[in-house]
């Protein structure tokens, strides 16, 4: 097999358009939002839920020694689900055009921030309260 096989029914225009400096690909300019923010909930909720799991079941476990914390750890993941689904369904409605309209990157950014701000400081400040109350109550 020769170098650039097959090569030769594309035309040099289009092999040219795709690629930058060195052959390199220029995906920041066609990048796909909707994509982009259905990986980044993926990556939140298993964020969220091992937060969850290592520090807000832990905090529990220390004030109430039973089944209730992994209860409580299946509703608070649960709980969290309808909110991705909506920051997913806002993006998944976007046409082709607008998933790569570069006008849509401040919104974008501010839904990632708003997503990861809940997936951080959720488990988080569930955990500062209840770690409060339970001394409270001890």
């Amino acid at each position: 097999m020769r170098v650039g096989a097959g090569l030769e029914s594309v035309p040099m225009g289009k092999a040219i358009d795709k690629t930058g400096v060195g052959g390199v690909t220029d995906h920041a300019s066609k990048r796909d939002l909707r994509k982009a923010m259905s990986d980044n909930i993926a990556v939140a909720l298993i964020i969220y839920t091992g937060l969850q799991i290592f520090m807000t079941v832990h905090a529990m476990k220390q004030g109430i020694s039973s089944i209730a914390p992994y209860f409580a750890l299946i509703v608070l993941v649960a709980a969290i689900i309808p909110a991705c689904r909506w920051f997913e369904r806002r993006w998944l409605d976007l046409s082709d055009d607008e998933a790569a309209d570069p006008a849509m990157k401040g919104a974008f950014r501010r839904d990632l921030a708003l997503l990861w701000g809940l997936a951080i400081g959720l488990p988080v400040l569930l955990t500062a309260l209840l770690k409060v109350a339970f001394a409270a109550l001890g």
